[in-house]
């Protein structure tokens, strides 16, 4: 009797040890996948580059730009990302406007107050005028009164969009003559240097309308001191990414922990713009770049013929699509 008696309670014992083994695998398994999910969610950021929109109202396309079809443009891009899930910035790589006149500046806005995500800016060289009333002083409080997300005071700025990752937006444009070469000038290379030291654990991305580095030689394009701002940049060893304009040229390269991107225009061919996921992983940082061409396709045809060499603007395929890996 007393054998059965055993026999029967090791056996329900049993039993409630595997039950209570199952229930604890599931607590487990669910706590693991909510914890990796709430890891892809924070170290996770996606946003978009739009480079030389260009804008203008005048209604004349040039014979390199569709300055007069810019609208037309802009407001198919700004349907595509109103389309996309959980963009976190939209970032503006300069030429925002085709002349600098305050009149166009608000048109712009006027479209531009339909993004749905916060948007930010890097001066271009067609923003602001030389002696002219469009001083970039004034540029930027006609942005902050359309522009509740952009607060800067000064041409230069930073600002973290969550834990981890540091934007740093330049001011690369030269301001005291005409001319479309770009400067990083002593007191901003500092600053920079001062940006990059207090941010050693973060994920840093610079944008910059003027390339440090170049996508294809152009002296009368080129930033005169880019070899002592890439001094700056590349002695820090944390991931570094730059995305570039001016160019309307699509290159991407890669020096160690440093990511070079040069972007394309909206304006011209091929009609485009990028959209950007980082993901940090535990001994890693992927880079997932993309191209967004125009959904306006009689636009960008008109633009292809219109350029003199639309392979070295549309770059090559790891140009446009690629994803880069920096180890940590």
């Amino acid at each position: 009797m007393q054998s059965k008696y055993i026999k029967k309670r090791v056996r329900k014992e049993t039993i409630g040890m595997k039950i209570g083994n199952w229930t604890i695998s599931i607590v487990l398994a669910a706590m693991m996948l909510c914890g990796l999910n709430a890891y892809s969610a924070q170290d996770s950021l996606k946003f978009v580059q739009l480079s030389d929109v260009h804008f203008s109202t005048l209604g004349q396309n040039t014979t390199f730009k569709l300055t007069g079809d810019s609208p037309k443009l802009f407001d198919d891009a700004i349907g595509q990302i109103n389309e996309m899930e959980n963009v976190s910035f939209v970032m503006f790589t300069g030429d925002l406007i085709d002349k600098p006149f305050e009149k166009q500046l608000r048109a712009f806005l006027e479209h531009a107050q339909n993004i749905k995500y916060p948007w930010y800016f890097a001066f271009g060289n067609h923003d602001t005028c030389v002696g002219g009333y469009l001083t970039s002083e004034l540029y930027r409080n006609i942005v902050k009164n359309s522009n509740a997300n952009y607060t800067s005071d000064k041409n230069y700025y930073s600002f973290e969009p969550q834990k981890g990752y540091k934007v740093i937006v330049l001011d690369s444009i030269i301001r005291n003559r005409i001319t479309a070469n770009g400067e990083i000038q002593s007191e901003q290379l500092k600053w920079l240097d001062n940006e990059l030291k207090a941010s050693k654990d973060d994920i840093v991305l610079i944008f910059t309308h003027v390339p440090i580095v170049e996508p294809f030689s152009s002296p009368n394009h080129r930033m005169n001191n880019a070899n002592d701002v890439r001094a700056v940049i590349e002695k820090y060893k944390n991931p570094i990414a730059v995305f570039q304009g001016h160019y309307h040229a699509s290159k991407i390269r890669q020096f160690d922990n440093v990511i070079y991107v040069n972007s394309p225009a909206l304006v011209s061919y091929p009609d485009a713009f990028r959209v950007v996921t980082v993901t940090n992983h535990k001994n890693s940082v992927t880079f997932d770049i993309r191209t967004r061409n125009t959904r306006e396709l009689n636009l960008q045809k008109a633009a292809k013929i219109m350029t003199f060499s639309s392979n070295l603007y549309e770059g090559e395929a790891k140009d446009r699509n690629t994803v880069l890996t920096i180890k940590k």
